[in-house]
């Protein structure tokens, strides 16, 4: 309780701050204020700057399948596949915090003015409730979908996702579904989010039979995901990666697609090392392929899972078979992280082709730092070297 009062004051104290695309939650507008009022903030040298970016967003050959196609980012395609389920379903609506005005990242900006209050609209600051009245909707039949602020906040409503989303067509022998509902979130580290704004929650969901996970890693894969997830007939989680948001620009079919859910993607054939990622770590591991090629000569085959649960388990499993090793990595922490899962699988199913140890590349087992992000996370170096030890086996 003394949590949710805290945020709602913060919240007030930074109502009047305008709108840059940052959080409201937290200390962000608030701290944007206090930054305001102070003329000394102003001053940085050019020493004191932090250059966040652990990557180099790598945007996929134009899509000609889908038809015409227009410059946006992952931000604005993921706008743009909710204008195309708002205008298509009659029945679907988008509810969360701030959503009525554009949202903190802007991915439901305009949405309101087009489609109505009744269909796009705000909620308390109560995530439980949030994903509650989700579950309710798709329940009556309707198509709903559900914003968390960041995906460090949807922990408030783990129950509700667990253990009433994920069951309710299981418990009722399937006379009730909520598979009408899908939660979107953003996701994962920004460069400056510390500990409540750069988490990577997908593990924790991934123990849960009855929800999909899925997380994108451009606007092209956004847009075709997200549109798939409101199609399917289960609950959906989707994770936004929002260091892309603005980052990762595409030329995206303007008209509706979908991209098949719980089937990986192969983005570059290699023969000596596999390398498994999503989201945000996709583009360091094309990055690391490179640079194995470059300096080691190792060819390294570039795995983008897209769903986490179900996660394709045969797509990864007939690269391994034919590479002999397996690099796992993602921003999470290593102990428990979903990598964990992968590389069980794997050694149970291609223990005799392996010519080296799985190896994981993740987050450490500590709670996100702010001022240590850039030795927190698994980047293009921590990557090499684990190829390097692989090789030398």
């Amino acid at each position: 309780m003394a949590a949710a009062v805290t945020r709602f004051f913060l919240r007030g104290a930074g109502s009047k701050v305008p709108n840059t695309g940052v959080s409201t939650r937290g200390h962000s507008s608030f701290g944007a204020t206090l930054l305001k009022l102070s003329p000394s903030c102003n001053v940085r040298t050019k020493t004191q700057r932090r250059h966040a970016a652990h990557f180099t967003f790598q945007p996929d050959p134009v899509p000609t399948q889908y038809g015409p196609t227009q410059k946006m980012n992952l931000f604005q395609s993921i706008t743009s596949a909710l204008d195309n389920t708002l205008a298509n379903d009659p029945t679907a609506v988008i509810f969360g915090e701030d959503v009525a005005f554009g949202g903190v990242f802007r991915c439901t900006v305009g949405l309101r003015d087009k489609y109505g209050k009744d269909r796009v609209f705000n909620t308390p600051l109560c995530e439980q409730g949030i994903v509650g009245f989700g579950i309710g909707v798709a329940v009556a039949g309707a198509t709903a979908v559900a914003e968390i602020q960041f995906a460090d906040y949807i922990f408030p409503a783990f129950d509700q996702i667990v253990n009433e989303a994920a069951k309710y067509r299981y418990r009722s022998g399937n006379l009730f579904d909520c598979g009408g509902l899908t939660i979107r979130a953003p996701w994962g580290c920004v460069g400056h989010g510390s500990l409540y704004h750069s988490q990577s929650p997908e593990a924790f969901f991934a123990h849960c039979p009855g929800v999909k996970i899925v997380i994108p890693r451009s606007p092209v894969q956004a847009k075709g995901l997200l549109l798939s997830c409101i199609a399917d007939k289960n609950p959906c989680i989707f994770f936004e990666p929002k260091i892309l948001y603005r980052a990762a620009v595409e030329q995206v079919p303007v008209e509706p697609y979908t991209i098949p859910l719980s089937q990986a993607e192969i983005l570059q054939e290699g023969s000596d090392v596999t390398l498994v990622a999503w989201g945000t770590q996709v583009h360091v591991m094309r990055e690391v392929a490179n640079m194995a090629q470059e300096k080691l000569g190792v060819s390294c085959e570039v795995i983008d899972l897209q769903t986490i649960l179900p996660w394709d388990t045969e797509t990864v499993c007939k690269s391994v078979v034919k590479t002999g090793r397996l690099l796992i990595s993602h921003e999470a922490p290593v102990t428990g992280g979903f990598a964990a899962e992968i590389s069980s699988t794997v050694q149970e199913e291609c223990f005799l082709n392996l010519e080296a140890p799985i190896s994981r590349v993740c987050g450490y087992d500590t709670p996100f730092p702010h001022i240590f992000e850039p030795f927190y996370i698994p980047d293009k170096w921590k990557c090499f070297d684990a190829i390097k030890r692989m090789i030398n086996y």
